[in-house]
């Protein structure tokens, strides 16, 4: 090769061996990176399923495939609701003991990413707003429950372990109770106390302020062995030490209960935007 040549390419080596190794650092740099992402153009069964049960002697039964539009997905988002449908219906609901839901005119939707992806540790956040909050028997909730947890619908020869066991750990990152008023959520881990169905629900809680009516992104993330509750990405509430509680896989869940048997005056609708995690790396 002549010099005149070597002259020419060796500047352009050079800047090729500079943009490799910036983009090398700029790879290498910590951060949140996106794993799974829902935006909900439809719904997909690849993510999420139905999850038909009864649990916490709730009111209203839970349907599937988007009956009296329960969990419709129409522009963009994910609208779950409570529905007086007006008539008492048969209720196909179980509890993990085999009991049946009783008779009743309210129906509800209620999807779980159960076995489609579930996640060790990392950032579950979720984009959401509600129609309406602070009235009695209002119970929408977007939280997290391990993989191997006994309740229906059991599909895999590993869920067997009782609530709030390890394998059946709870992290709620929203829920609101509407008959202690508007404008609040909570933020929880379930303290598990060693025994099944055994859980200490306010130890490890935090009532937090917000407009509910309004979208935020509400999220929990691993630091370490911290938990970490944000509300649009601003620190809200953390439990430290108890990250390891976790060590399982969790699905996540998105629901829209009624556990109160006060009448509805309109339907109780909360709307999802987009659902996503995140591991660190």
């Amino acid at each position: 090769m002549n010099i005149k040549a070597l002259l020419v390419i060796t500047p352009l080596l050079l800047l090729s061996f500079a943009l490799a190794s910036d983009q090398q650092i700029a790879g290498d740099s910590p951060g949140w990176h996106v794993d799974f992402h829902d935006d909900f153009d439809s719904f997909n069964v690849d993510y999420w399923q139905d999850q038909i049960l009864w649990v916490n002697n709730e009111d209203q039964c839970y349907v599937r495939d988007n009956q009296h539009g329960t969990r419709e997905v129409s522009d963009g988002t994910l609208k779950l609701r409570v529905v007086d449908t007006g008539v008492e219906r048969d209720c196909d609901n179980v509890d993990k003991n085999g009991s049946k839901h009783p008779d009743t005119r309210y129906v509800a939707g209620r999807i779980a990413s159960k076995n489609r992806r579930e996640f060790v540790k990392g950032k579950w956040t979720a984009r959401l707003r509600l129609h309406g909050d602070g009235v009695d028997g209002m119970f929408p909730a977007w939280w997290l429950l391990g993989a191997r947890n006994n309740e229906p619908p059991v599909q895999e020869a590993d869920e067997n372990v009782c609530w709030p066991l390890t394998g059946s750990g709870e992290i709620d990152i929203f829920e609101h109770y509407g008959g202690n008023g508007s404008g609040h959520y909570v933020s929880r881990m379930i303290k598990s106390l060693g025994e099944c169905d055994k859980g200490d629900w306010e130890s490890l809680m935090k009532v937090i302020d917000a407009d509910l009516n309004a979208f935020h992104e509400y999220s929990v993330e691993w630091q370490q062995s911290d938990l970490v509750f944000r509300i649009d990405d601003t620190e809200v509430y953390r439990i430290p030490d108890r990250g390891d509680d976790f060590p399982e896989p969790l699905f996540a869940i998105l629901n829209y209960a009624k556990i109160t048997d006060a009448p509805m005056e309109d339907e109780w609708v909360m709307e999802v935007d987009w659902v996503q995690h995140e591991y660190w790396q």
